[in-house]
């Protein structure tokens, strides 16, 4: 066989002469007695004849590969077809299949349909009514003889694995010594030389060498993959774990570089992630910057027997600043601090995940009248998960999980209770302020120092559609979505990913609402647990989200564009330590306190894990895998449940991924659920053009926008918003601050780095809406039933504020 230049493989020459004696069970059939006629050998495309002697039948000097057939061996009058591989024949000639004359037996499973032929004749139609077909051997069985061929005709590259390995093995030898001696000799072997050698020729130069630095450090280590060791900010350190071939990278003179890679498969920070074909693998950060009572429980527990006692982070707030001995407000930054740290991000990337979730509240940036949360703190714990995430290769979705008033009155929207945007009288004016909001985060995320990182903005977390009408929530969105595009711009690149919510409806119904929308998802949060409850075994649930989810997603990847699963979890029933609120009961235990549930069973099957056997482990992972193989790109609720302080641990095991990586129910590697719900049918990627950034993005039609225009005519129960309480937007814009700079250890130079004003577009310049002079307003999160001012404002205010020009804001100081 002569080589291949099209795909530049070179075949080696007969490796066996006649000197080899082989057995039977050997690659080759011993050859008869050489011919000194013969000098050389060529094969195999050649007569017998070809190959000189008295007894021309006889190929002389080699050994013959048994797969070569019988053209070679029993017959001078054979030619060799026109194969594709070896010469053996199945046409005009009746010798016997055997181990030592036919490529029939060597290489095809034996089949009486094709009478024992070896089927690889390009030119032969014998099989098939088609002249063009290749009736070519399956392969898909191994024969004993096709494993011989495969063993002794490895391609070059396979032959030389061997030594290939051998000499990447010495080179990573070298440069282990080299990566520990060059370190250890700039950090310790060379300072204590220098020192001791100045020291004794000029006892007046401060220990300093004659050619050190003193704004440089001698040697920084800025990059690392699996087993380098991290050093944090308050001197813990950690071996850094990761078997996918990622590599953390930071360097404080360079701060904002974009290097680092999560795992070898996914695209580094300043490479291009492909929505659609890459996958988003990740988890979400809950609890943290938002808490609430499931996730932080030792949080909350510290004041259970208050009255009223703390079930959101409003209650735990007020709680919290009245206990100064217990350290007051700043108990909250305390668990920022502790909760999630580096280490966290570390881990994640190690987990083979790609992306983090990070659940942020409105008082990250601003708070008003009485409202109790502490304000500005959890954004600098933002700018820390920022710099995590850039060193350690992941991207960020940022998830403005609580708005002023609540988007749903759950506790995890900052105070549990009512619905206070675009719900009753206050509803306008929290959206107004819920948009300035978005903005702000918008300005800072889109800023080129942090586009690469924070990649996808959810703007607001499980708004009630069913509430607010999905007419005024898909106002909101555009309104929101216009407001991220003026804040980075249009196409791929240009500021985030917009998120937006279903809002517990279909996915079907959002289908097409806003065409041509530059690089927008869809997040859904699909849950089991919160419906009726079963006590059916863990097993039973091996293929549900696959027959509940998988097919919903293809449709909405192929009728709307990027579907994303924001939130899942492993858990099927609603057992978990106030998973439905502090004191709320369970449905599965019959005392979930709305409704009338009949008991099915003791929780403590489920949310004990110290008791799962392996059985139960295998089953949970199973349910994980089909999880997100059937939602495809995904956030998994939660990194970590923190520990209860009543019982030390994890009293809902079903919502933790780090919990169920460290017992052995989650996935080492998510990419092990690659077609475990065997979809017959999955959307093949890529997304359309304009799903991505890429040609026509952005070119909403003109029918759609002014048919959504802003605000909606009527507020759900509150009426006509012409007469509801409005902000006008005339107040100074609170800029969010940029993470402060420190110069290397060791350096005293001054850091050059540029960490951005805060504000991308210096043209949006309309000032924050804050109340109107001369108008009423009643409390941000009023009951929606209350009926608003009358009049709103003296002498038409309200009205006039409307249609002012906007007046020229001052930018407000960030926060110190």
């Amino acid at each position: 066989m002569a080589s291949d230049p099209s795909r530049n493989i070179p075949y080696d020459p007969l490796p066996l002469t006649s000197e080899d004696q082989r057995s039977n069970a050997a690659f080759y059939d011993a050859p008869p007695s050489p011919d000194p006629h013969i000098t050389s050998f060529h094969t195999p495309e050649m007569r017998a004849t070809d190959m000189g002697g008295a007894e021309a039948a006889i190929p002389i000097g080699a050994a013959v590969p048994r797969f070569l057939g019988p053209a070679l061996y029993d017959d001078p009058a054979l030619r060799p077809r026109d194969s594709f591989a070896s010469s053996s024949y199945h046409t005009g000639n009746s010798q016997p299949a055997s181990e030592y004359n036919s490529s029939v037996y060597a290489l095809n499973e034996q089949n009486t349909r094709f009478d024992g032929a070896y089927r690889d004749d390009p030119n032969d139609s014998f099989y098939s009514t088609d002249p063009n077909a290749v009736p070519m051997s399956p392969v898909g069985r191994s024969s004993r003889i096709l494993e011989e061929k495969r063993t002794v005709y490895a391609s070059p590259a396979t032959k030389s694995r061997k030594k290939i390995i051998i000499l990447a093995v010495l080179a990573g030898l070298i440069l282990l010594i080299l990566a520990i001696v060059i370190p250890l000799y700039f950090t310790v072997i060379r300072p204590k030389s220098s020192s001791g050698n100045s020291s004794n020729s000029n006892p007046n130069n401060g220990n300093k060498g004659p050619t050190s630095k003193p704004d440089t450090p001698q040697t920084r280590i800025v990059t690392g993959g699996d087993g380098s060791e991290i050093t944090m900010e308050d001197g813990t350190k950690f071996t850094y774990r990761n078997s996918f071939g990622g590599y953390w990278y930071y360097d404080e003179e360079d701060p904002f570089n974009n290097g680092a890679r999560a795992q070898s498969w996914n695209p580094a920070l300043n490479e291009t992630f492909n929505y659609g074909t890459d996958k988003i693998r990740g988890v979400n950060i809950g609890g943290w910057l938002v808490t609430e009572p499931f996730s932080a429980p030792a949080l909350y527990e510290k004041y259970i027997n208050n009255q009223p006692p703390a079930v959101d982070e409003w209650t735990l707030s007020q709680a919290m600043q009245a206990d100064t001995a217990g350290g007051g407000i700043n108990q909250l930054e305390d668990h920022y601090k502790t909760f999630i740290t580096e280490k966290d991000f570390a881990e994640i990337a190690g987990a083979g995940l790609n992306y983090v979730r990070i659940p942020i509240g409105f008082w990250a940036i601003e708070v008003r009248g009485n409202e109790p949360f502490l304000a500005h703190t959890s954004w600098q714990y933002f700018l820390k998960a920022i710099k995590w995430a850039r060193k350690y290769g992941i991207r960020i979705n940022i998830d403005l999980h609580a708005l002023p008033g609540s988007q749903n009155g759950w506790n995890h929207s900052g105070r549990l209770g009512t619905i206070g945007v675009l719900n009753g009288a206050m509803g306008y004016a929290n959206a107004q302020r819920s948009l300035d909001i978005i903005r702000v985060l918008a300005e800072f995320i889109s800023q080129p120092q942090y586009k690469d990182v924070v990649t996808m903005f959810g703007i607001v977390n499980e708004p009630q559609a069913s509430v607010m009408g999905q007419d005024s929530l898909t106002r909101f969105y555009l309104e929101g979505y216009d407001i991220v595009r003026n804040a980075g711009g249009s196409g791929e690149g240009n500021g985030p990913w917009v998120s937006i919510h279903d809002g517990f409806l279909p996915r079907s119904q959002w289908a097409n609402v806003l065409p041509n929308a530059d690089r927008l998802s869809l997040d859904s949060h699909p849950y089991l647990c919160f419906n009726g409850q079963s006590d059916a075994p863990m097993a039973s649930y091996s293929n549900t989200p696959c027959d509940s989810w998988g097919n919903v997603v293809n449709n909405s990847m192929r009728d709307f564009g990027l579907t994303t699963a924001g939130e899942f979890s492993n858990a099927v029933t609603d057992c978990g330590l106030w998973l439905n609120g502090v004191n709320l009961g369970t449905r599965y235990e019959g005392t979930y306190t709305p409704g009338n549930w009949p008991r099915v069973g003791d929780c403590e099957t489920w949310t004990d894990w110290t008791k799962y056997d392996q059985t139960m482990k295998t089953n949970i992972k199973n349910f994980a895998l089909a999880s997100m193989d059937a939602l495809q790109n995904y956030f998994f609720w939660t990194w970590k449940i923190g520990n209860s302080t009543s019982s030390g641990k994890v009293e809902s095991p079903a919502w933790s991924y780090q919990l169920g990586l460290e017992q052995g129910w989650m996935p080492t590697d998510p990419r092990a659920a690659a077609g475990v719900c065997g979809n017959g049918s999955p959307w093949q990627p890529p997304l359309q053009p304009w799903q991505t950034g890429g040609a026509g993005a952005g070119n909403i039609p003109a029918t759609v926008t002014s048919a959504l225009a802003w605000p909606p005519a009527t507020i759900s129960n509150a009426g006509a918003v012409t007469l509801l309480p409005s902000y006008t937007p005339t107040g100074p814009i609170p800029t969010l601050p940029a993470p402060s700079l420190t110069p290397p250890s060791g350096s005293t130079a001054t850091p050059t780095a540029n960490p951005g004003s805060g504000w991308n577009n210096g043209a949006d310049n309309t000032g924050f809406a804050v109340e109107a002079s001369g108008c009423t307003y009643l409390d941000p999160w009023v009951s929606p039933g209350t009926a608003p001012p009358s009049p709103l404002c003296a002498g038409g205010a309200a009205g006039a504020a409307r249609r002012e020009a906007t007046p020229e804001p001052t930018f407000t100081p960030p926060p110190i």
